[in-house]
């Protein structure tokens, strides 16, 4: 019998943001088995990885200027609605899923997969035949994996009962491991698939000393904080802080320019609150990518941004502000115990922080090795290899059993269907009269229809809605 020939390992990553674009493809990178490791079990040896984008539309899918400043590349990249993802998937063959996105869109997803390949194996699904790459092999449906692009400091159980039913809960530290399996176990529910690996995007070079002239850098955020006073207060006190250091670059790092979505809404821009002050000529702002704006910082200072953790992995002094107060609200209570904690005013006098090394450690940064491409020698450099090795075991395995989330229209009635509805599927996962075509492409009056709804969405959370709270407030 001749050799099978290889085959390529098919990996589809859907996100419906620019961050989450940048934690999927870099963790579908992360936990894909070495090809060198795959057996005949998958009808041949493996070689290379094919990587499929698909961004979720919605308010904040990302631009193409966001896109090139994440820097992470895909062999296909497409906009699409939900059905039309789904759709993909029955189209064509997956060894990997990963889903990259808000808790609702995994939860419509992961119902959504089920009814697709509900039956792939005994080749009686909805699929069978309808895609040129279908065959005998094609008939296992793909490994899915979720979890979280950042720090989980809000809503950790409704988040994480609605990425339930995946085959992998990824948790980016032991901390969040173990909270994760309390929260499932605690329910009731399967815990197997939570797999402690780590932040995808951590690495660069570790921090060997002060540059000239020395940098302070401040991550801003787009949801924290969510009004006026307080993000004018943040803005004011990091230009009082160039100003007494004129010595000092001081750095505005900005997540989008004025009318762009990330991760969260953000109605009140500093780009914009900036226009009324009047900054020193060592104080800019900077866009891009937020590695590259480390390699030349000296101090990393932030509400509670998950820069945090990417600037403690590489030893760089890191401080999150306790000026608002230290509140659940804010998301810097996750670093009680860090040693990072502290204000402006003590930043004014020259503190530099020291954190805390068993703190840091849980949080699966600074835990042995800073490289991206480091394959060993270190703890993150391993920080990958359960969830390689869970997902090589899956992939070898003759059969994967059904996709079955928590939340079904039995444990979860008056919830799931709302869910789903967003999405325009059914309680069964299958799309609801009237949901946008799956079978074309949208044509010139409806892409032109979508972006004037976009900025007229994008004018009335930045603009109308601020008003209307003000209003409110008086």
């Amino acid at each position: 019998m001749p050799p099978s020939s290889p085959k390529s390992l098919r990996i589809a990553v859907l996100a419906d943001s620019d961050t989450r674009w940048k934690w999927g493809a870099l963790t579908a990178d992360r936990i894909a088995p070495d090809p060198s490791m795959e057996t005949a079990s998958r009808g041949g040896a493996q070689v290379g990885r094919t990587l499929d984008g698909f961004l979720l539309r919605g308010r904040a899918t990302p631009t193409a200027r966001q896109l090139d400043e994440v820097g992470v590349r895909a062999d296909s990249l497409r906009e699409v609605t939900a059905v039309e993802f789904l759709r993909a998937m029955a189209e064509t063959s997956y060894d990997i899923v990963v889903l990259a996105l808000v808790g609702g869109g995994v939860q419509a997803m992961l119902h959504g997969l089920a009814r697709v390949w509900d039956g792939l194996e005994k080749g009686s699904g909805p699929e069978q035949g309808s895609g040129p790459e279908q065959g005998p092999e094609s008939r296992k449906r793909p490994v899915v994996v979720t979890g979280y692009v950042g720090v989980v400091y809000e809503k950790l159980a409704d988040g994480l009962l609605l990425r339930h039913g995946a085959d992998l809960v990824l948790a980016n530290s032991r901390q969040d491991a173990e909270r994760f399996r309390a929260v499932y176990e605690g329910v009731g529910a399967d815990a197997s698939a939570v797999t402690e690996v780590a932040l995808p995007f951590l690495g660069g070079t570790a921090y060997e000393g002060e540059h000239t002239p020395y940098t302070v850098v401040f991550a801003v955020q787009p949801s924290v904080p969510d009004n006026r006073r307080d993000r004018t207060y943040l803005l004011e006190r990091l230009v009082r802080h160039a100003r007494l250091h004129p010595e000092r670059e001081v750095l505005l790092k900005l997540r989008s320019r004025p009318g762009e979505h990330t991760t969260h809404i953000e109605e009140l821009p500093y780009q914009k609150l900036v226009q009324r002050l009047d900054p020193p000529a060592n104080f800019r702002l900077v866009y891009g990518n937020m590695g590259q704006v480390l390699d030349h910082t000296d101090l990393l200072v932030t509400i509670s941004s998950t820069a945090a953790l990417e600037s403690l992995h590489r030893r760089i002094p890191t401080v999150v502000l306790t000026d608002l107060g230290v509140r659940e609200v804010l998301g810097n209570h996750h670093f009680v115990g860090s040693g990072c904690l502290a204000s402006w005013d003590q930043l004014d006098a020259g503190h530099r922080p020291v954190p805390d090394e068993e703190w840091v450690a849980r949080q699966g940064v600074v835990a042995g090795g800073t490289s991206r491409t480091e394959s060993g020698g270190g703890t993150y450099g391993h920080a990958f290899d359960a969830a390689r090795e869970r997902i090589t075991k899956l992939l070898a395995s003759p059969e994967l059993p059904p996709l079955t989330p928590y939340y079904t229209p039995v444990t979860a009635p008056g919830y799931l269907p709302g869910i789903l509805a967003r999405h325009h599927l059914g309680p069964d996962g299958t799309p609801l009269p009237g949901a946008p075509a799956a079978d074309r492409e949208p044509g010139p009056v409806r892409q032109i229809v979508r972006r004037a709804a976009r900025g007229a969405y994008r004018h009335g959370v930045q603009r109308v809605a601020p008003v209307i709270r003000r209003m409110g407030e008086l």
